[in-house]
């Protein structure tokens, strides 16, 4: 009898533990409300504001990260400074705090992503995170599937957004996306 129930336990176990699995990495719209509001369909869209100029690092580190105030406040210094949102970053600026912002774009802890060959190879922003530019909320555009980043790297050349003029640039070595294991769990 004790052998039986150790292996209905074993089996519920193991049922909920893969169970779990099942939802990693597929947040698929996915979308934390900020604790101040930022519109990338006006900043990204109407101004036409590159990504990189704001995400400063994505095309030199892992992270591509969230821009910090001195550069939000590089341009609302001066602009917007009547609008409550504005005042809260200024306001934080000021007292030299931080704004917890939330993450959007969830792996798993096991899934290392470095932005900075992408970047480099001419990716754009948009294959993976969506139409950014016409957001008022960022929200995780694509599931971030193992199997979805995999297509990628089989297929580089049928990335819908690739940089066109960037890509008859690349050699061939850059056309060929790694594909083993260690590239993205390490």
């Amino acid at each position: 009898m004790s052998w039986v129930s150790l292996f209905v336990l074993f089996l519920i176990g193991t049922s909920s533990s893969f169970g779990g699995l099942e939802r990693i990495g597929y947040n698929q719209g996915y979308q934390p409300e900020q604790p101040i509001p930022f519109d990338h369909s006006l900043h990204a869209g109407r101004y036409q504001i590159p990504c990189l100029n704001c995400h400063v690092q994505a095309d030199k580190n892992r992270y591509a990260t969230v821009p910090s105030l001195n550069i939000c406040l590089n341009c609302h210094r001066n602009v917007a400074i009547d609008k409550p949102s504005i005042q809260k970053l200024t306001k934080a600026y000021e007292k030299g705090y931080s704004v917890p912002w939330l993450k959007v774009h969830l792996l798993p802890d096991f899934v290392m992503f470095n932005h900075q060959p992408h970047v480099k190879a001419g990716v754009k922003c948009q294959t993976c995170h969506g139409p950014v530019e016409e957001m008022r909320e960022v929200y995780q555009f694509s599931d971030l599937s193992m199997g979805w980043c995999l297509d990628c790297h089989r297929n580089p050349e049928k990335a819908r957004d690739l940089d066109w003029e960037k890509k008859k640039e690349l050699t061939e070595v850059h056309r060929k996306a790694p594909e083993s294991c260690g590239t993205c769990h390490y």
